[in-house]
């Protein structure tokens, strides 16, 4: 299989498109004949940047390559920059504002939903300068 690369827009505070990309990935996996539980492995993986992105980064990027055996997403944006990476690990710590909550996201399982579903987790970041997530989900 020959590798496949995707880009997608992710935009800032755009609640009802809030995961328009990692459904199209999804659909792309399913289409590829991967297995039910990497691609619910990826998919939960991607949300969870990509609602992330539409959180608190004003959006983003998120650029995916699939191939034979592994998914690489990585998403990047420019937003704030996560302040402390060791507290966003952490479950249910979030910095999300309260209108976000009210709407039902915000919960602080973002990063530690991405942590379990994926083999190997990059998190690169700076104060106001953004942050790059490289996410590998391994078949």
């Amino acid at each position: 299989m020959q590798i496949i690369k995707q880009q997608y827009k992710v935009c800032g505070e755009d609640f009802l498109m809030a995961g328009a990309a990692s459904a199209a990935v999804k659909k792309k996996l399913n289409q590829l004949g991967f297995p039910a539980t990497f691609i619910r492995r990826t998919s939960i993986a991607m949300y969870e940047g990509e609602i992330n992105m539409v959180i608190h980064a004003d959006g983003g990027v998120a650029d995916v390559e699939i191939a034979e055996d592994y998914v690489k997403i990585t998403l990047t944006d420019q937003g704030p920059g996560i302040e402390n990476v060791e507290l966003a690990m952490q479950e249910g710590w979030s910095t999300a504002s309260h209108t976000v909550r009210e709407l039902g996201f915000g919960a602080g399982m973002g990063l530690p939903n991405i942590k379990k579903q994926s083999d190997e987790l990059e998190i690169l970041t700076a104060k106001d300068k953004g942050t790059t997530l490289i996410i590998t989900i391994k078949l």
